[in-house]
């Protein structure tokens, strides 16, 4: 079985402490909990607006995560210099709004090639992978290979947020079109937002996809079981998926 890699995204411990204003919880703690459940990879996302990752849980974390480290931000010459400063392991560039609750789509790389092209040239100057959060489509997928970038998130939230089982067989049908598309040329490809226990088993069967980075469910579920365990059950799941269980 090809090895595969669960991003465990802690942003969601950050909202619950900004919204008190608190020292508590910590990601940082929270982090750690999950490389001990089974994290391959911590996933944060420090948001031009700063509504929950911090500066400080990343110049931490840059320090303390055992894994890799997975920085997503705006594609921004802001947000460039900062990872540039930490360091991360990964840059996942992704589009950002600030009304939005959560990333809502992929980022338009065809639209944006020259800058984004920049913006990745800059970051692997700085010896950084760069992943582009994309929607799964093969126009932007060829951009993203266009531009140089190391690897694609493809966005699984249409999958996920369904209304029906034909509208979620249609996403799905481009899920695959697109991570096979990625691997004939080449290009490594991860899947991430919106996944849960209950939806996550035919992506995570996709051969081609190496990597999903998984948050909110995860937060939640360890509302009820604890972080080393939410992380646990959510790795078995990938596992078990890929090897046709």
């Amino acid at each position: 079985m090809d090895e595969v890699r669960l991003g465990v995204n802690v942003d969601h411990v950050a909202t619950i402490r900004q919204a008190r204003g608190t020292r508590y919880p910590d990601p940082v703690t929270a982090a750690a909990l999950a490389e001990s459940g089974g994290a391959d990879q911590i996933t944060i996302h420090l948001r031009e607006d700063r509504r929950h990752i911090q500066e400080r849980d990343l110049r931490i974390l840059r320090e303390t995560v055992q894994t890799r480290l997975n920085l997503e931000m705006a594609a921004t010459k802001e947000m460039s210099k900062i990872a540039y400063e930490f360091k991360p392991d990964m840059v996942t560039l992704v589009p950002e709004k600030r009304e939005e609750l959560t990333t809502e789509g992929g980022l338009d790389v065809a639209m944006r090639r020259d800058p984004i092209k920049d913006q990745v040239r800059f970051l692997q100057d700085g010896d950084i992978h760069v992943s582009l959060f994309i929607d799964p489509d093969i126009d932007q997928i060829r951009a993203a290979h266009k531009v140089n970038a190391n690897a694609v998130e493809l966005h699984t939230g249409a999958y996920c947020e369904a209304k029906s089982q034909g509208v979620r067989q249609q996403e799905f049908g481009r899920l695959v079109d697109a991570a096979k598309t990625c691997s004939k040329i080449g290009l490594p490809v991860y899947a991430g937002h919106g996944l849960t226990l209950n939806n996550l088993a035919p992506v995570a069967a996709l051969l081609e996809i190496t990597e999903f980075n998984i948050g909110h469910s995860i937060i939640a579920r360890a509302i009820f079981v604890g972080m080393v365990e939410a992380v646990r059950e959510m790795k078995q799941a990938i596992l078990q998926a890929r090897s046709g269980q």
